[in-house]
């Protein structure tokens, strides 16, 4: 047998196990409801609902982002954190929160595409923390 040859193996696994076993810290927080962890990094929310799963980081209260410019920079950050994006989660219309976002279907949902989610959150959390450095300091 040549060993040029390659298979791959799909194969499917509960969500939360699948997470465990790479690294990250699952809490069921019921409802179909996640918070994921993974050392060093904010939390990530995901909702399960309607075969959608939605992911979402939460930055910080909008009220601490005081100008224009800043919210046009981070409309700008959007175009290079591709496939999630800012948003407002306004759910609670006392307390804005500025959040990233991402949701995928669920129907064929791979391990490659679930980790790559997590990576450009990271990503993307990273970018915001860098222009936000200064507004949050205030």
């Amino acid at each position: 047998m040549s060993d040029a040859v390659e298979v791959a193996i799909r194969k499917s696994q509960a969500f939360d196990e699948f997470l465990t076993l790479n690294g990250f810290g699952v809490e069921d927080l019921g409802g179909e409801n996640f918070a994921v962890t993974r050392e060093g990094e904010l939390p990530v929310m995901v909702n399960v609902t309607g075969g959608v799963i939605r992911f979402q980081v939460d930055l910080c209260p909008t009220s601490a982002i005081d100008s224009k410019d800043t919210y046009f920079k981070l409309l700008d950050l959007n175009t290079e954190v591709v496939p999630v994006s800012f948003g407002i989660d306004s759910t609670d219309s006392d307390n804005p929160r500025l959040v990233i976002t991402e949701s995928r279907l669920v129907s064929d949902l791979n391990d490659e595409e679930l980790l790559g989610v997590f990576d450009t959150l990271e990503l993307a959390t990273d970018r915001a923390e860098e222009l936000l450095t200064d507004v949050l300091a205030s």
